[in-house]
């Protein structure tokens, strides 16, 4: 159980081992809201998100003035960390329950809208204004022209450094936007001058997003609109053994990883430097406790490349087979459009995609920081990826688990690149 500082209780799921895959059935094809929506009525909605306790601070903060503002309407909130909230609603979905409103992924879109899982959100648009959101944007949560899902807010890919712990190492911060190799270079410096106990940073090919950047900085993409992978396994091979310099002795040692979990290593004090979303950065501050976080450019290897984008993953969507849609789609709307959201979450969910919610949010001090940050890099900001393939977020994970496998030393980058592949053609047919 988490308690924030104004008192509200929430509890934090426990983690989930050894989920099975279990197949997602349809339920009722998308959705038919029909009815309208009745403010005498006494509801109460279930929400769940994932995250860390800043994050689960700020919901109950906006739950509590939501509840203020619809008095009928309760909401019983829960979150827990990344992998095992996806393992949940797996669960959920092949049993049928699922909660009424749920922070969501674009990585899910085609997973859980084809089957029917999602609630269509133009059946209850009289509780939602559409209209607040850049178009671009908006179609992040479509598919099919279907609207199922809206986004808190955009985000890009950047390297967070802890100003502290750089000054106690007498290293210069890292400047940003340089090659790989000399990111790790730096990264090397900082664990040499610290004698190991703080390291430069994580090896950065644990994660997808650094081998989407590196893909689309020569022009192309993870996958292929086609929902095919749009790389071979000679590149990924490529990629992960990239990694090997940083995985001795330079990055933090996966071992230390795993014993502090959820908590990361940046946000645990033992790396100087990690790659993340810029919406991080508020709990980067609020789990390292540090005073100060500057944000810079990740590194790319190709000369103008357009690595970056917009991503409006974040995003929050409504059960198909939710008993109350109306008073979920008012609640859905506070979260993505309210300016109380603004005020509250500011940048922690992405710069804000809602002009209205934008209207709530004071740009300064850490969502100053991260609205320079993405000014900065909007050179190197390019097209969105291709709609997420079904099971992306799955493939999402098992990149991740083998590059930690790897860090590990539980398995060679050859054998973890033929998992990869043998498990893509699992998910994608």
């Amino acid at each position: 159980m988490f308690t924030t500082k104004n008192g509200r209780h929430w509890l934090a799921a426990a983690a989930i081992t050894g989920a099975a895959a279990l197949a997602l059935t349809g339920c009722a094809g998308g959705g038919d809201a029909g009815g309208e929506y009745d403010p005498e009525e006494e509801v109460t909605l279930n929400f769940t998100w994932w995250g860390n306790d800043d994050r689960a601070d700020r919901y109950g903060q906006l739950i509590e003035a939501f509840e203020a503002e619809h008095p009928n309407i309760t909401i019983d909130g829960t979150f827990t960390d990344f992998p095992s909230y996806w393992e949940k609603r797996k669960t959920e979905a092949a049993g049928g329950g699922l909660p009424d409103v749920w922070q969501f992924s674009d990585s899910y879109l085609r997973e859980y809208a084809e089957p029917g899982l999602l609630l269509d959100l133009e059946t209850v648009g009289d509780q939602i204004d559409f209209d607040a959101f850049d178009e671009g944007l908006k179609q992040t949560g479509q598919l099919d022209g279907t609207q199922y899902s809206l986004p808190t807010g955009y985000s890009s890919w950047a390297v967070f450094l802890n100003d502290a712990l750089l000054e106690e190492a007498g290293v210069e911060p890292y400047e940003g936007g340089t090659s790989y190799d000399e990111y790790t270079e730096w990264m090397a410096e900082v664990t040499e001058a610290t004698g190991g106990e703080v390291y430069g940073g994580t090896d950065m090919t644990q994660r997808i997003q650094t081998f989407e950047n590196v893909l689309r900085a020569q022009g192309g993409n993870l996958y292929t609109e086609d929902g095919e992978l749009g790389f071979t396994e000679d590149e990924l091979r490529d990629f992960w053994n990239s990694g090997a310099e940083a995985r001795d002795g330079v990055a933090i040692p996966q071992q230390q990883l795993e014993e502090i979990a959820p908590i990361s290593g940046f946000g645990s004090n033992r790396t100087a430097s990690e790659a993340s979303w810029s919406n991080f950065l508020g709990g980067y501050l609020a789990d390292s406790g540090a005073e100060s976080v500057t944000i810079v450019a990740p590194p790319i290897d190709e000369a103008g490349g357009k690595d970056l984008y917009r991503q409006a993953g974040l995003q929050v969507a409504i059960s198909a087979d939710t008993d109350h849609p109306e008073a979920a789609a008012l609640w859905l709307d506070f979260v993505v459009n309210s300016e109380e959201a603004g005020e509250v979450f500011g940048t922690t969910l992405g710069f804000p995609a809602s002009e209205t919610k934008l209207a709530g949010t004071t740009l300064e001090g850490v969502d100053a920081q991260v609205a320079d940050y993405l000014d900065s890099v909007a050179d190197r900001i390019g097209d969105a990826p291709p709609v997420p393939v079904v099971g992306y977020g799955s493939l999402e994970q098992t990149f991740w688990d083998l590059g930690k496998s790897i860090g590990l030393g539980a398995v060679t980058v050859d054998d973890a690149v033929e998992q990869f592949f043998a498990e893509a053609k699992v998910i994608l047919g």
